[in-house]
């Protein structure tokens, strides 16, 4: 009997340790949500989801779950790039610069390494206030280690980065000009910053945030897409993982303290029960819910097709200086 009871322990443990969180209630048009962006307005508190597709999908709410209302594209005529994706364009990330908003995004054909990162600016984000700015600089074709594709802007002190990449050498950093349009070209190269050397080197979607004085870089790791088509084997599929440091421009260890550039990376959130597939994270300091992180995923109740992709947002719990959720 108390062996028994000493088993039921471990057990018991075992699966509090492995216990994932479900999304938050969301309500609205809580699909068309790949690869969100979410951004709040300073001057209304109005919250803005941009996601992948088309002209970049435009869905606004009065707080981060809902109820969110689709209202169009940011760029519905496409981008002003040198890019055969430039009609359908993937995974924007959307900053406050100064007064404006900044609206990267990738053009991009699907599976090569022909991409291009851009720019548009708005100063409010409504439906037909987008300037298009064109190529930030960062583009990649066969000739380079990596994809410039899922661009992430930080800045660090009066710096700018740049974080992007996805599968070939994984993912990059590079320095933007003081107003972030551009590659700084006096810099210096990219550099990497994640890597797995084993395998299909299936990373992507950078998010880097910088947390009581330490540097987070979320990424998504796996098979993203066409999940109703090919779905790959439990556990390859795709799930949010994290590295930190002390510097933004590198030294990342996941929390075992392996090197993020030898393989390292902590993972943060993947699949569980109904929830499959969650990645394409951004990560928002909610004036109502503290700390969240966000991302796309399917719900296996409903369906695995690109188009189920729905929006999830999990409050996290930092434990021993790491996001939990």
């Amino acid at each position: 009997m108390k062996l028994f009871t000493i088993l039921s322990g471990v057990v018991s443990l075992a699966a509090t340790v492995l216990a994932y969180s479900n999304p938050l209630a969301c309500s609205g048009t809580c699909t068309n949500a790949h690869d969100p962006s979410i951004v709040r307005r300073t001057a209304d508190g109005t919250y803005f989801r941009f996601s992948t597709g088309g002209g970049i999908a435009i869905h606004t709410a009065s707080s981060i779950q809902g109820p969110w209302v689709y209202k169009g594209q940011v760029l519905p005529n496409g981008a002003n790039v040198a890019n055969s994706g430039k009609t359908d364009l993937w995974a924007p990330d959307v900053t406050l610069v100064g007064n404006t908003y900044y609206l990267y995004y990738t053009a991009s054909a699907f599976g090569t390494q022909n991409s291009v990162i851009g720019l548009a600016t708005s100063s409010s984000m409504d439906v037909g206030s987008w300037s298009d700015k064109g190529s930030t600089g960062i583009s990649s074709d066969s000739s380079k280690s990596y994809n410039a594709i899922d661009a992430n802007l930080i800045k660090v002190g009066n710096q700018y980065l740049m974080n992007f990449g996805s599968f070939w050498h994984d993912l990059y950093q590079v320095e933007m000009n003081t107003t972030p349009n551009t590659v700084n070209s006096n810099a210096g190269p990219s550099y990497n910053t994640i890597f797995q050397p084993s395998g299909t080197h299936a990373v992507e979607a950078a998010y880097m945030i910088n947390y009581n004085g330490g540097y987070y870089l979320f990424f998504s790791a796996g098979s993203c897409c066409n999940l109703d088509k090919n779905r790959p084997a439990p556990g390859d599929e795709y799930k949010i993982m994290v590295c930190r440091s002390n510097s933004a421009t590198g030294g990342f260890v996941d929390q075992s303290g392996k090197s993020c550039t030898n393989g390292g990376g902590t993972v943060v959130l993947p699949s569980h029960g109904n929830i499959y597939a969650p990645g394409g994270q951004g990560v928002y300091n909610d004036p109502q819910l503290g700390w969240v992180l966000y991302y796309h995923y399917v719900d296996t109740n409903i369906g695995y097709a690109d188009g189920d992709k729905r929006l999830g947002v999990n409050k996290i719990k930092w434990v021993n200086g790491w996001p939990t959720v």
